[in-house]
């Protein structure tokens, strides 16, 4: 397969290139940027010193389009609703890592995302590419909606609790914390070394754009579903989410039932890791890797169940989903390139 990276300069992008070199059935053919054309990508990422395709080209969505299969777009939202119609229509499948074509409903998107939606049948002809969870769906798919990092937290938290009924629908909390790459390399006054060290921010309070993403999959989960509460935090280091969900039980539980519930939904799942009871996952256990490690929690006295999960949101939260989804998309083993233990200390 070979593949084309436009939007390889940022954090998502460098990830792709980073995992694919090792791929064994995939060729990176070329990769691109808006604004460094005809610059090394090694000058860019001194670390990428004998990375194949390494010269920044321009955008060009028909020569890209006569020499490549499968398209990843690592860019900023705006971008991808503009490009991937193209690539589509040129019979290149798409791999959106943006939030571009995750919300169904374009006046939704319109709403959260601040800006113009894509045309709408190319945002039903995109599947949301909840690896997990929509195996089937990604299978035919020829534009896949990679999920946003908080949301792939959260809902692979979620899912077991909300498919078989468990909560009450209007219960669902979600407090959430992100290392500052999910800011993107782009320069900011919230992401600046002096604001970030020894602090921590909340930010989009009841305003973030993940949530109607989060809200759309719990619905088709589970019609009662109701509007979550969902905070989200920037904490000072580089890379993780851990997402603590809080609901309350519909019936009396215990925390070994929920376990199990939990391993037997994620028996297949290749990099989805449940903890045992009383034990809890640190994004430190995950980081560099595509595994989502979660834990639970269940407290007799108030009938409330807690989930943590963690993700590194690089990797399973953006490049790493987004070639598992390749690898199912493609008919290979979907932990095809991906096979790296998490780097720790």
């Amino acid at each position: 397969m070979k593949i084309a990276i436009i939007g390889a300069t940022g954090y998502g992008g460098v990830e792709l290139l980073r995992f694919l070199q090792y791929h064994p059935f995939v060729h990176v053919q070329s990769v691109h940027s808006s604004s460094q054309e005809g610059t090394a990508l090694s000058a860019v990422y001194p670390h990428l010193q004998q990375a194949e395709s390494s010269m920044l080209e321009k955008i060009d969505v028909e020569q890209i389009s006569k020499t490549s299969d499968i398209v990843f777009l690592a860019t900023p939202p705006g971008v991808s609703s503009e490009l991937t119609p193209r690539f589509y229509e040129c019979g290149v499948k798409v791999i959106d890592l943006s939030g571009d074509f995750r919300i169904k409903e374009g006046h939704v998107y319109e709403q959260w995302y601040k800006r113009t939606a894509p045309p709408q049948t190319y945002l039903e002809k995109a599947v949301y590419g909840l690896s997990e969870w929509n195996r089937a769906e990604v299978n035919d798919a020829k534009i896949i909606a990679n999920p946003g990092c908080y949301p792939t937290a959260t809902l692979l938290g979620l899912a077991p609790l909300v498919q078989n009924g468990l909560i009450k629908e209007d219960s669902i909390v979600i407090d959430a914390k992100s290392g500052v790459s999910g800011a993107g390399r782009h320069v900011s006054l919230n992401t600046h070394f002096s604001e970030t060290n020894e602090n921590v921010k909340i930010y989009k309070v009841n305003e973030h754009q993940h949530i109607p993403e989060i809200e759309q999959m719990l619905l088709k989960w589970n019609e009662q579903i109701k509007p979550i509460t969902f905070s989200t935090h920037l904490i000072p280091m580089t890379r993780g989410i851990m997402a603590t969900i809080y609901a309350q039980a519909k019936k009396e539980l215990s925390a070994e039932m929920l376990v199990d519930l939990y391993k037997t939904s994620y028996e297949s799942a290749k990099f989805v890791r449940i903890r045992e009871r009383g034990n809890y996952p640190s994004t430190k256990e995950v980081y560099g890797s595509n595994y989502c490690d979660i834990g639970i929690a269940y407290d007799e006295r108030t009938g409330r169940i807690t989930v943590v999960s963690v993700i590194d949101n690089l990797v399973k939260g953006a490049a790493g989903q987004a070639i598992q989804n390749l690898n199912i998309m493609m008919g290979i083993e979907e932990d095809t390139g991906l096979q790296f233990m998490p780097v720790y200390p």
